[in-house]
């Protein structure tokens, strides 16, 4: 086994930037430019900024409580010790649901988009749910083999995804429409107010810069080298926000406000928008990209998500990794995923939000409570979030407000767009 400093001499700062960035931009960006159409682009841009700052403060500060342990030690063990058993059940079943929740969101998108590749290209309809329950079956098939193999397959994903964004998003960046991206050109019977929209999406926001599961990975690897540790939150969460803005400045400023009305009513998932960017003067090699850029990030976001679940239900039911022990854990993983999508297949939307529902207590309101408890204890502590208890504080009334929007859009108390 590597020891930390041949692990520290491996890696460098710019390794932990791709790993942070990598988790963050995957399929759940699908679901920015849907969830902020109401507040379109410049308050969508806002209330993105503050997501991004809120999130990662809450890294940073689950990494300054992370630092008092051995490396290596895990969410659950930092949890226990600093607020006990309880908190520690709360924050493994909201992990859980979150895992749950995102591995039937990217069935229902990967068999959403898949079928509309496939009609597109050769003309034949296919039913959504039967690709998007083959891609979970060929999903399970190559962790049952190997999570190693997930593993390099993700990467492949990521490096052919990133040349497809280059290629696609270049072409979509020198065709913006700034009047569709200022939304001037409205009828006068259209929707022309946006600040009360950024509510409905901020759990979406939250949920879209989830990248707090690896921090105990970059500290395995890294040591306690805190100066390559926090540049790769940093520099990793901050490449994603600016990746997150190019991409709403390319799909709101081709794609109009009143068209999102459409994605929207259709079910909000990803080949409705995929379509709508093909229906904006796009052909040949943009079109082609386009179509690999989609599949790709869903592809990718499906195995990443789902290796996490399938490590964390083997550790939880103390499942061995021989065949027999593998297969068990696959079945855990994938079942119940897989039966609610039969029930509810469009539900991409809907699962990003539940798990930026989810992720408000274990990734946002944990972690604050974790530091301020780590400072009690441990006085020596090797590294500290600036801004003393105000960034807790202020992570913590981030976290609520989400879970109270959370709440109030899915119980139509906050008014929905389209």
């Amino acid at each position: 086994m590597e020891n930390t400093l041949e692990l520290e001499t491996k890696h460098s700062a710019v390794w932990g930037v791709m790993v942070i960035a990598g988790t963050v931009i995957g399929g759940g960006m699908f679901a920015l430019p849907v969830d902020l159409a109401g507040a379109w682009f410049f308050w969508g841009a806002f209330i993105l900024i503050i997501a991004w700052f809120s999130m990662l403060h809450s890294g940073l500060l689950l990494l300054e409580a992370n630092l008092n342990y051995p490396v290596g030690s895990s969410f659950n063990t930092i949890t226990k010790d600093l607020l006990g058993n309880k908190w520690n059940v709360v924050s493994g079943i909201t992990v859980a649901f979150v895992l749950y929740i995102l591995t039937y969101a990217y069935i229902s998108a990967n068999g959403a988009i898949i079928s509309e590749t496939i009609a597109m290209n050769q003309g034949t309809h296919v039913n959504p749910r039967i690709v998007g329950i083959c891609t979970a079956i060929f999903v399970a098939a190559v962790l049952w083999f190997s999570s190693l193999a997930a593993s390099r397959i993700t990467s492949l994903f990521l490096g052919i995804k990133i040349i497809s964004f280059i290629v696609v998003f270049g072409s979509f960046f020198f065709q913006v429409d700034y009047s569709i991206l200022r939304d001037l050109n409205v009828s006068a019977s259209s929707n022309t107010t946006y600040f009360p929209y950024i509510f409905m999406a901020l759990p979406v926001c939250l949920a879209s810069f989830g990248f707090h599961g690896n921090i105990p990975s970059l500290i395995i690897c890294y040591g306690k080298r805190k100066d390559k540790l926090i540049k790769s939150i940093v520099l990793g969460s901050l490449l994603a926000l600016v990746i997150y803005l190019f991409w709403l400045y390319c799909t709101m400023g081709n794609i109009s406000r009143d068209s999102f009305n459409e994605i929207i009513s259709s079910g909000g998932n990803v080949d409705s928008l995929v379509k709508s960017f093909l229906g904006t003067r796009q052909h040949g090699v943009i079109e082609f990209c386009l179509l690999v850029f989609s599949n790709l990030a869903v592809a990718s976001s499906f195995f990443g998500v789902t290796l996490g679940l399938f490590d964390y239900l083997a550790d939880l039911f103390k499942l061995d990794n021989s065949p027999s022990g593998r297969l068990k854990t696959i079945l855990l993983t994938f079942l119940p995923p897989a039966i609610l999508y039969l029930i509810f297949p469009n539900g991409f939307i809907y699962g990003i939000g539940g798990a930026g529902l989810c992720a408000t207590v274990w990734a946002v309101i944990v972690p604050a409570f974790l530091a301020l408890k780590a400072r009690q204890k441990f006085p020596n502590k090797m590294f500290t979030v600036w801004g003393g208890k105000v960034i807790p504080s202020i992570v913590i009334l981030f976290g609520v407000v989400v879970i109270f929007c959370w709440f109030g859009s899915t119980f139509n108390f906050l008014p929905r767009f389209g």
